[in-house]
């Protein structure tokens, strides 16, 4: 009998899996928490049902999390990570020698630690010397620690359960408050086909806060709709002004110099949502 993953994007569309095993299914302090193995993309970490990462696409997301905002910030000292505790965006952002603190804040330690067993191919950075993972809720994370960041990154899930407060106006506020007076942050804001309202209320909340507001994409299979979004809020530096030919080559599959740029032209419909 095959089995099939099922994650419902919309109540009337979803995307499905074949399955080979499940490793873990359990409910956590925060909330349902799957890892799978998939025939197609591999090992994949399932979170209150919507698909958070797998072995075979994750290199997209992660990258393009990190790195626009680490190559428009000239001196990218130390990096915070709200969320992410499969430890994706902490291996990308420790792959710039000039940084020399990167902070993962998770909420459910569930999460490190699944991931840490099941996609070491992704947690693999975790323990690295100049990294420090905390246990802790990132939102009171942001609040208590003023101006201490560079760059700060959102790797949340959907605006649902614990991640619901890490997409209110109050939030990006305490961001601002929380970097340094030419931080740069990044957060994920979903995709224009089903949450175009939520790229509206993100980019309006942004730009009264932060002084240059860009919005990205990039292509990522198993996230609702393939097409995904990325908000930057900077305080002085912009991620167009960049010289391509200083941006540096790097390990990545992804990202390179010339998607920095490209990255930030927007299908017109994606476009008119940051207006």
């Amino acid at each position: 009998m095959d089995l099939w993953f099922t994650e419902k994007q919309t109540p009337s569309f979803g995307i499905t899996a074949k399955i080979k095993q499940t490793y873990v299914s359990e409910k956590t302090e925060f909330q349902d928490l799957a890892m799978i193995e998939t025939e197609e993309f591999g090992n994949m970490l399932v979170l209150d049902g919507m698909v958070m990462t797998t072995v075979k696409d994750e290199f997209v997301y992660h990258e393009m999390v990190a790195h626009p905002a680490l190559n428009t910030h000239p001196n990218p000292k130390k990096v915070l990570v709200v969320g992410g505790g499969d430890g994706g965006v902490i291996r990308e952002v420790i792959k710039h020698p000039e940084v020399e603190k990167a902070v993962l804040v998770e909420i459910d330690g569930k999460v490190i630690e699944y991931s840490k067993q099941y996609l070491p191919e992704i947690a693999g950075k975790l323990d690295e010397p100049n990294v420090e993972v905390l246990v802790n809720d990132g939102y009171m994370h942001i609040i208590e620690h003023k101006n201490e960041y560079d760059v700060i990154m959102v790797d949340s899930t959907e605006p649902v359960g614990p991640a619901a407060p890490l997409f209110e106006r109050g939030f990006y506020q305490g961001i601002f408050e929380a970097l340094k007076e030419d931080g740069i942050f990044v957060a994920q804001t979903d995709n224009p086909w089903f949450k175009a309202d939520l790229i509206q209320k993100v980019n309006k909340d942004v730009k009264e806060i932060f002084p240059i507001v860009r919005v990205y994409g990039a292509n990522i299979p198993t996230y609702p709709s393939g097409l995904w979004t990325f908000t930057l809020g900077s305080k002085k530096y912009d991620p167009l002004e960049i010289d391509e030919a200083q941006i540096p080559e790097m390990d990545t599959r992804y990202y390179s110099p010339r998607i920095h740029k490209a990255a930030f032209v927007l299908p017109k419909f994606v476009e008119d949502l940051t207006k």
